[in-house]
């Protein structure tokens, strides 16, 4: 058996065995899809206050982190670093419609890059059954990130919640149509 052989056998096997948990997960982000699309603003808002969370968090890290680190530029590097994640993430907490303006063109950003994982994923599973579904997820996913881009920053205030409901809702499809066409190996 070639290399090539071995790898792909062995990726199939473990999609087979991940199936259950494949079919969760995509079950939790149809869910959470649907959510984002019956409150949209909500959505949106929620996204832009998490990413301030997380960029405050991350801030905080990398300025403790920076006293670890030795020599003057290095140290300073790491200190502006995380100072300037401290910044963005305060700045997405106390004015989060205007942080999510910058956070739809990340968006959009982020899904042609989901979508560009998602077609090599679907590509790699072919000719197993569901990979066409996968596919679609990626396409819908790259559809997603144009839209963004074409309507910004005019749809900021809806476009997180709409979009992440109707990226996460295609995922999900994907991966709960995936996972029932890859039964586990009894």
């Amino acid at each position: 058996m070639s290399s090539s052989a071995q790898t792909d056998s062995l990726f199939h096997g473990r999609l087979r065995t991940g199936s259950r948990r494949l079919f969760w997960v995509g079950l939790a982000m149809t869910l959470l899809g649907v959510a984002a699309l019956i409150f949209p603003v909500v959505s949106t808002l929620a996204v832009a206050l998490f990413a301030g969370w997380v960029l405050l968090t991350a801030g905080g890290l990398l300025v403790a982190g920076a006293f670890t680190i030795h020599g003057t530029g290095p140290f300073f590097g790491a200190l502006v670093t995380g100072l300037l994640f401290i910044a963005g993430g305060l700045f997405l907490l106390f004015s989060p419609m205007s942080g999510a303006v910058a956070l739809t063109l990340m968006m959009g950003l982020l899904f042609m890059f989901q979508g560009a994982v998602e077609t090599y994923f679907a590509l790699e599973m072919r000719p197993q059954p569901g990979w066409a579904a996968m596919l679609l997820s990626a396409i819908a996913s790259i559809v997603v990130a144009a839209l963004i881009v074409a309507g910004w920053p005019a749809i900021s205030l809806v476009a997180l919640g709409v979009l992440t409901g109707v990226n996460f809702i295609s995922t999900g499809l994907g991966y709960v149509v995936v996972s029932r066409m890859i039964k586990p190996s009894t």
